[in-house]
């Protein structure tokens, strides 16, 4: 246990007591200092599990359920079909859901197993083919754009891929055309600058 993350497991929240119940299971599952053993640190807030400076695995918790962030979960086995992509959009990351301890407590055995082969899998160095930006969709509002102008299509392509797929998530997930035109125009100022969405 490390001291640092007390503070996560001491606060008064809605799911301290299954926070508490997922650390004890994870700490269990191979002691730290030990080759490919896990240590505790504090990322994003929440407690974080690595294995080789490597992340494995977190826990978060958000209004409906906590849960247990497997890094790399899009290659793990999942015999029991619970792993759950939490949009369309994240590509590797897999959650383990929870609404209360026991469930935590009956799948036990299961969450230790989907543990160590997480571990395994960062230990092998294993890694998922992500989607390159390309095969992103370009929003029809976005396109029309980009058809008008050579200036942004070049500033857009002078993008790094990253900032690319930001735009391009963030322009689609408005489900109103309305709405994805009033960020595309919202946006292009900043794309002219060679500027990410959050920069």
């Amino acid at each position: 246990m490390n001291p640092k993350v007390d503070f996560f497991f001491n606060k008064d929240t809605k799911w301290q007591k299954e926070y508490e119940q997922l650390r004890k299971l994870i700490l269990d599952c191979l002691p730290a200092g030990q080759a490919g053993g896990l240590m505790e640190e504090l990322k994003w807030g929440c407690p974080c599990y690595t294995s080789g400076k490597k992340n494995v695995v977190l826990i978060h918790g958000f209004k409906e359920y906590c849960a247990l962030l497997f890094f790399k979960g899009a290659l793990l086995s999942d015999p029991d079909g619970i792993l759950i992509q939490q949009t369309e959009n994240v590509q590797v990351p897999r959650q383990l859901r929870f609404t209360n301890v026991k469930e935590i407590v009956k799948l036990k055995q299961t969450i230790k197993a989907y543990v160590y082969e997480a571990i395994e899998v960062e230990k092998a160095g294993l890694k998922v083919p992500l989607k390159k930006t390309e095969e992103y969709n370009i929003p029809e509002e976005f396109q029309l754009k980009l058809d008008k102008s050579a200036k942004l299509r070049t500033a857009f392509k002078a993008l790094t891929p990253g900032r690319q797929r930001a735009y391009l998530f963030h322009f689609s997930q408005a489900k109103q055309s309305k709405t994805r035109e009033a960020r595309v125009e919202q946006y292009i100022p900043q794309i002219l600058a060679g500027k990410g969405l959050d920069d």
